[in-house]
């Protein structure tokens, strides 16, 4: 594919015709800082003004206004903050992607978020930051709306007769309010009964949630739906039932982490 590998970080600027054009992905937190402004092959330390640098990890927003704030005083280069959604099903069809930062640097780069988004999946959403803050939003959403299928289904499952769950799942996702993505991972999910069952009620994950509360707190405003859904990830669930689903959806559209049954 005539892409070029380099053995370190501190040898990656210089494989890059310049103005560059970085994207990191890397896991969210004090890693961010060390690839891009504190370790000892730190890359903030090699680039040049023009050079732009783009996150399209996790990160917190303030941490990403911060980084973009550094970046430009240290060595001039921009930094664009990219929330990405689409888990596995985006290498197939395209990512969603929500950008931060620089209209300039957007508008470079953007033959780059064009090459991988679905159609129409991608957006400039505001200065440095509202690209992680959006992203921390919509998976706060998130939450809400796994939980609420979780529960839902486990009220079919509840029923005094048999329910052909999948069925239901596949039957609302032709005309119904309702439908979506997350219906049709939740048919898929169902449909493999020998799987769902080995599942724990064990959810994880949590942070950007956490995150969107404590926002909301700090603006004077509740978000009881997210508050209500970060409470089953991260407590003892309710409903066992919904909690298997929701891990299992999580599984099914981002490859997290299962934990299964003993």
């Amino acid at each position: 594919m005539g892409a070029t590998a380099v053995a370190t970080l501190a040898g990656l600027p210089a494989a890059v015709a310049t103005p560059r054009v970085l994207w990191l992905m890397v896991p969210a937190g004090p890693v961010v800082d060390q690839v891009l402004l504190d370790g000892p092959e730190a890359l903030a330390s090699r680039l040049s003004p023009g050079d732009i640098v783009i996150d399209g990890g996790n990160s917190h927003f303030r941490d990403s206004q911060r980084r973009a704030k550094l970046v430009a005083e240290r060595c001039g280069a921009t930094m664009l903050d990219c929330g990405t959604s689409g888990g596995v099903e985006g290498q197939r069809s395209g990512y969603c992607l929500m950008v931060g930062g620089d209209r300039a640097a957007y508008d470079h780069c953007t033959p780059a978020f064009a090459a991988i988004a679905a159609p129409d999946g991608y957006a400039h959403v505001g200065p440095s930051g509202a690209g992680h803050f959006v992203k921390m939003v919509h998976n706060a959403m998130e939450y809400g709306f796994l939980q609420v299928l979780g529960e839902g289904f486990a009220l079919l499952d509840a029923y005094e007769a048999p329910l052909d769950a999948p069925q239901l799942a596949r039957l609302w996702n032709h005309g119904s309010v309702i439908r979506s993505w997350l219906m049709d991972l939740v048919a898929e999910a169902l449909s493999r009964p020998d799987h769902f069952e080995k599942i724990a009620p064990v959810v994880g994950g949590g942070s950007t949630g956490t995150w969107a509360v404590e926002e909301a707190g700090q603006r004077g405003m509740k978000l009881p739906a997210i508050e209500c859904s970060l409470r089953e990830r991260t407590g003892a669930p309710s409903n066992e039932f919904a909690a298997r689903l929701v891990a299992a959806l999580r599984y099914e559209f981002g490859r997290h982490p299962l934990t299964k049954r003993t």
